[in-house]
């Protein structure tokens, strides 16, 4: 995959960003290097390779500090939804914004 200068342009119009043609340049260089690094990565065939628990995990032994998935706060949300204009069944109520 590989992008063009409209691409960079039409992704600077979304992200609201005025880039200048040197800028714009720039950026179509670095992501299309991100691109190829990418396609070098998936042209690597990992099957059979088991996925790491932790990066260390390949060259040692990484004991994981895991702790129980467990509430360990109290339930506090109709306290914390008293000073909300609107609630309903337990869910903040907002104003409608995209049409």
């Amino acid at each position: 995959m590989s992008l063009n200068a409209q691409d960079i342009a039409r992704i600077a119009n979304l992200a609201r960003l005025e880039l200048q043609p040197q800028e714009s340049e720039r950026m179509l260089a670095q992501i299309n290097g991100f691109f190829a690094i990418v396609e070098k990565m998936r042209a690597v065939d990992t099957s059979g390779v088991a996925p790491l628990t932790h990066p260390v995990a390949a060259v040692q032994d990484v004991a994981l500090r895991l702790r129980e998935d467990v509430a360990s706060e109290p339930n506090r949300r109709e306290a914390n939804q008293q000073s909300a204009p609107a609630v309903e069944r337990g869910l903040f109520l907002v104003p409608k914004v995209i049409e």
